[in-house]
């Protein structure tokens, strides 16, 4: 009699909360928070569609690696420049800003400062939340910074205090115990100067790989087995302006290039493939701590483009086209150059520009692209198969073989001939190194599939 009583009450109770929520008992879907889309600033929105990726002329030695082949792909931001020494400097410094405060909370522990006590007592970590933590402080109570297991995982740091660079302004000796772990040692510097130890500017990040965790012989296998963590140096190669040329002066770009302000809006360089990847994945964290904090959603990830990707946007929506602009020459009606590279055998002042130039220099493209010929080749997230094209889906291809090292570079650079400059030109550099002519972009997917440039 109680189990008929008890059946009684829920039907009743089921009926009443039906009643109470306003869907008149209808299949309403569940609402959830509202969706606030947002252009990601310095990206432009580059309408899915269909093109003809691959060569499309008569160059049989460039058909071996790029037939021509009909795919599709779904809209997506894009950078429409290159990313500037500038915008990796912010990573660059965030991660610097981070491990240092990491190191004087885990000192201030130890010695048992607290802020009351003022000096580094100022940087203790704080009881942490996780509950009330953004992405930002999540990451940090993760232990991002690249330090390896620290036994202070969980504690939050302390934002609120600014870091001292100023020697003169060094609150106590603990203080200036961690900031010299950070520089170089005496006898490395010169010219009265000390420098950062950059090896310790370390980014670290988990990622999931997906593609092997969807093999059906990986079915019913636990999420842990397909995360893999990186911890990843930031600092670009510098001496990368040195190495890639034998016999040629290059120190001044070596020594001012990436942290010069003159330098600013130039593309970075010296990047590798690994270290875009991080600079995405700050990126991701950085925009969404943002959002979190206004209770928004969270963005899709920040990632470096597909093969397929970057050449539909090089094309800008021309068909059949060997440039971003049109072609099939690299020079204009009026015999100006549009692209920074090595025109006339050899002569790189020729296009008004010896090395780089500024992100933001000729003409862009129909899709608001800059460079995506010429001054910087750049990374795209696809590995090196001379015969991918051959097997790749029609759909959205993407080939990243996680045990390939050879990862393709597009667009050609300021030292390359114009053949590399075309849109269907395909070149590879290996994942851990890094060029003085090789930088990258970024996009993120657009959330959403009515956006196409060649509908019906």
């Amino acid at each position: 009699m109680n189990m008929k009583k008890f059946l009684l009450l829920t039907v009743v109770l089921a009926f009443l909360a039906s009643c109470g929520s306003g869907d008149r008992g209808q299949l309403v879907g569940v609402k959830g928070k509202k969706w606030h889309p947002e252009k990601p600033y310095g990206m432009e929105l580059i309408p899915g569609g269909a093109f003809i990726m691959g060569k499309s002329d008569d160059d049989l030695a460039g058909i071996q690696d790029a037939p021509t082949k009909t795919v599709t792909v779904r809209s997506f931001y894009m950078d429409a420049t290159e990313i500037t020494n500038s915008e990796y400097r912010q990573f660059v410094n965030w991660v610097r800003d981070s491990t240092i405060r990491t190191k004087l909370a885990i000192l201030a522990d130890e010695v048992g400062a607290t802020p009351g006590d003022g000096g580094i007592g100022e940087f203790a970590f704080k009881d942490a939340d996780p509950e009330n933590m953004n992405a930002y402080e999540k990451y940090m109570y993760d232990n991002y910074s690249g330090m390896g297991e620290t036994g202070y995982e969980g504690r939050k740091l302390n934002h609120d205090v600014d870091i001292i660079f100023d020697t003169a302004e060094y609150p106590d000796e603990y203080y200036v115990e961690v900031m010299d772990t950070m520089y170089l040692p005496i006898e490395e510097s010169y010219n009265g100067q000390r420098t950062w130890d950059v090896s310790k500017f370390k980014f670290q990040y988990s990622y999931m790989d997906i593609e092997k965790a969807a093999k059906v012989s990986n079915k019913g296998k636990r999420r842990s087995e397909f995360i893999i963590t990186e911890a990843v140096e930031v600092y670009p190669d510098t001496t990368a302006w040195i190495r890639d040329f034998a016999y040629s002066y290059n120190e001044p770009m070596h020594n001012d290039y990436f942290w010069h302000d003159a330098y600013g809006d130039y593309p970075v360089v010296g990047v590798s493939w690994k270290q875009a990847k991080a600079f995405c994945e700050w990126r991701t964290l950085y925009h969404n701590a943002y959002r979190k904090s206004k209770k928004q959603h969270y963005v899709n990830k920040y990632r470096l483009p597909s093969e397929a990707e970057w050449e539909y946007a090089a094309r800008g929506g021309l068909q059949g086209a060997t440039f971003p602009w049109g072609g099939p020459y690299a020079i204009n009606d009026r015999g100006c150059f549009m692209a920074n590279f090595k025109p006339l055998r050899g002569d790189y002042a020729a296009d008004q520009a010896l090395y780089t130039v500024e992100a933001k220099s000729y003409e862009p493209n129909d899709y608001n692209l800059y460079n995506m010929a010429g001054n910087v080749s750049e990374w795209v997230s696809a590995s090196y198969d001379p015969n991918s094209y051959e097997y790749v889906s029609t759909i959205n291809p993407s080939v990243n073989d996680i045990n390939n090292q050879r990862k393709v570079v597009r667009g050609g650079s300021w030292k390359d001939v114009a053949y590399y400059l075309q849109v269907s030109s395909r070149d590879f550099e290996y994942a851990d190194s890094a060029r003085s002519y090789i930088g990258f972009r970024t996009v993120q997917d657009y959330m959403g599939t009515d956006v196409t440039a060649n509908a019906n």
